[in-house]
């Protein structure tokens, strides 16, 4: 399998083996369409504010990781995978918007769609599904956008409005003093959203809420 694929090879492979896994899980547990695969996290009261899904939605959270993957997607269809987990976990965990909402606006949006992996891929970031990430496992999106667009690249092309900024700037624009943003020709809160929640205290609150019914 390396020796046709390379070192992608295994990543392709454990993929199909996810999309797999999933189609069994929605044959065997259709309800899963919309309910939690985990029946106690159907008790969540999820806040959804209905803003916050909005900032989400157009890639206007303040988090650039998270506005980019959300703008690739409204603009080609397309989101890589690790994009997806960022950002369903942003929404889920971070927003606290319930995960059947951004399933469905996945499935509006990607060319790609597909019911079993869609739905397998949120119940997964939302730790409802089966063998799904544990609850307290709450990516942050400034380590995620640091290690895995380390030179801004990504962010860049689907963010503009910093492209001037350098170094943790470009992935934490809020932790420009104003003379850096002057440099960088952007205004936080004017031409770049300040973020819409603060990541330590949307986690705290995560965890509360998903203890409240741990499964």
């Amino acid at each position: 399998m390396r020796e046709g694929g390379g070192d992608g090879a295994a990543t392709w492979l454990a993929e199909l083996i996810w999309r797999d896994f999933y189609f069994m899980i929605l044959h065997h547990h259709p309800r899963v369409v919309s309910q939690a695969f985990k029946p106690a996290y159907d008790a969540i009261r999820w806040p959804n504010d209905a803003a916050l899904f909005a900032a989400w939605c157009s890639g206007r959270t303040g988090y650039p990781i998270v506005d980019a993957a959300m703008r690739q997607i409204n603009q080609t269809g397309y989101m890589h995978n690790r994009l997806r987990m960022i950002a369903a976990s942003f929404l889920v965990k971070d927003l606290l918007v319930d995960w059947r909402w951004g399933e469905r606006y996945f499935a509006d949006h990607l060319n790609d769609f597909d019911l079993a992996a869609n739905n397998g891929g949120w119940q997964w970031a939302a730790s409802t599904g089966c063998d799904a990430q544990p609850y307290f496992r709450i990516f942050n999106p400034v380590t995620q956008s640091e290690k895995f667009d380390p030179g801004g690249a990504f962010i860049r092309k689907y963010v503009p409005e910093l492209t001037r900024c350098t170094g943790r700037s470009l992935h934490a624009p809020w932790t420009m003093s104003p003379e850096e943003q002057r440099a960088a020709g952007v205004v936080i809160g004017r031409d770049y959203p300040a973020p819409v929640v603060d990541h330590a205290a949307a986690r705290a609150r995560a965890l509360e809420l998903f203890k409240s019914v741990k499964a």
